[in-house]
């Protein structure tokens, strides 16, 4: 195998010895070269190796001599995994994918399962995905975390679940990782009636028996209303929700007793659902699943609050709006009413966005579409000259659309107003609410 190299810095090393765009890598010190992870790993030495393959398939070996890893060798490939993402193989009967209309950008129909993205990006992989030779490179290059989809530690239930015959063997290679020391985060989407209740105490139990488990995150199965011919699933209730988090405390509690740090948490969303107060920074420790919606809240209030305790007040006007989705709407109106007591000049509106687009069982701000948003906020008379929307709303920082492909420029034009971005911290909210005017 090799991969392509799309362009190169000009003065750097490998373009100085004469390698050009279009040639091959093929090996480093020997070790044959297929995408990201074989380049970081391998590159990450003081004296190295270098066997390209030119257009005429010649090939030439450079040496190069460098202490600052593998960027300084100045090889950019056509792909960042330098190769294809690996295409998820089951049919998970909670499958969000498969709940989604028609219509949408084709990039959100692809199902990843890439272990590669688990290191360098936090995804989530099901493990079924992997090939012994993936597993072996995982433990010899010790790639660490692994963010896992674990589901069930049931193999039975995992393979009903996820409707693939391998998932349940898969679960062996936690046991391997484990063994090799290679730090482990789970994930638990809970369908009521399915893998809640003891099949979650059955769960906790035997991730909690692996040394190198880190974290394990509950979240509840995501419904939308384009279900018609999928696996009959119910959303949680005010019970089963209270059950869940009852459930992952009780198991905590006893990990306590012998000595051992708490291990699972249940997302935010279950509090919500279970109409519970969301527990206070200390309850989530060091937050090993803050981008799995685990603590979220509780970090973004502290941070907020923090830097507005800390903060000298000034008699600045500041007239600011801000929307979001049902699940946050409440914490972030308080959050505007402490500042604006602190801040006496600033008028903070805060305005709820329901989903109409995938229905109401869908309450995050990530998931709402710009038409949902330009048209509730007509709905609700939305006459303010700026409008401070969460970075999670769009596809990325460099491609500011919607789901639905609406622009930035499609909300600031229909509804009169200016746009600006903010992280989903405590911190940059803070901020952005004392620097807008």
């Amino acid at each position: 195998m090799s991969v392509k190299i799309y362009d190169i810095e000009k003065k750097c090393k490998c373009a100085k010895k004469g390698i050009k765009p279009g040639y091959e890598l093929v090996s480093i010190n020997g070790n044959e070269i297929n995408d990201v992870l074989d380049y970081r790993f391998y590159s990450d030495e003081e004296k190295l190796v270098l066997n390209f393959r030119n257009e005429k398939g010649r090939y030439r070996k450079v040496k190069i001599k460098h202490n600052d890893g593998c960027d300084s060798l100045g090889l950019s490939f056509e792909t960042y995994l330098m190769d294809k993402h690996k295409h998820c193989k089951n049919a998970c009967i909670f499958c969000f994918i498969d709940q989604l209309p028609k219509g949408l950008r084709e990039s959100l129909y692809f199902k990843d399962d890439d272990s590669r993205l688990s290191f360098l990006f936090g995804n989530y992989i099901t493990l079924t995905n992997l090939t012994e030779a993936d597993v072996e490179r995982i433990i010899k290059m010790h790639i660490s975390p692994i963010n896992a989809s674990v589901h069930t530690m049931d193999p039975e239930l995992r393979v009903k679940m996820m409707k693939n015959p391998n998932a349940g063997k898969s679960l062996q290679y936690l046991k391997r990782f484990s063994d090799a020391g290679i730090s482990i985060n789970a994930q638990l989407v809970l369908c009521p009636g399915i893998n809640d209740g003891d099949a979650l105490k059955y769960s906790l139990t035997e991730l909690s028996k692996l040394p190198s488990v880190n974290s394990i995150a509950a979240v509840p199965v995501g419904l939308t209303k384009y279900r018609d011919g999928l696996y009959p699933l119910t959303a949680f209730t005010e019970k089963t929700a209270s059950d869940v988090i009852d459930i992952i405390d009780n198991f905590n509690l006893k990990l306590s007793e012998s000595n051992r740090e708490k291990l699972a948490y249940p997302s935010d969303e279950f509090f919500q659902i279970a109409n519970r107060s969301i527990p206070d920074y200390e309850y989530y420790c060091d937050f090993p699943q803050l981008d799995n919606g685990v603590g979220l809240y509780a970090s973004l209030k502290k941070e907020f609050l923090d830097a507005l305790n800390d903060c000298e007040a000034d008699a600045e006007i500041r007239d600011i709006s801000i929307a979001t989705g049902v699940a946050a709407f409440p914490l972030l109106k308080m959050l505007a009413d402490e500042f604006s007591v602190r801040f006496q000049n600033s008028r903070i509106s805060v305005f709820c966005i329901e989903n109409e687009f995938f229905g109401d069982t869908v309450t995050v701000a990530g998931l709402i579409t710009g038409k949902d948003l330009i048209n509730s906020l007509k709905k609700q008379n939305f006459a303010c000259k700026n409008l401070l929307l969460p970075s999670v709303m769009f596809k990325s920082r460099n491609e500011l659309i919607f789901l639905d492909d609406t622009t930035v420029s499609d909300v600031e034009e229909q509804l009169n107003t200016r746009v600006t971005i903010t992280d989903c911290d405590g911190g940059s909210l803070f901020d952005i609410f004392c620097e807008m005017k």
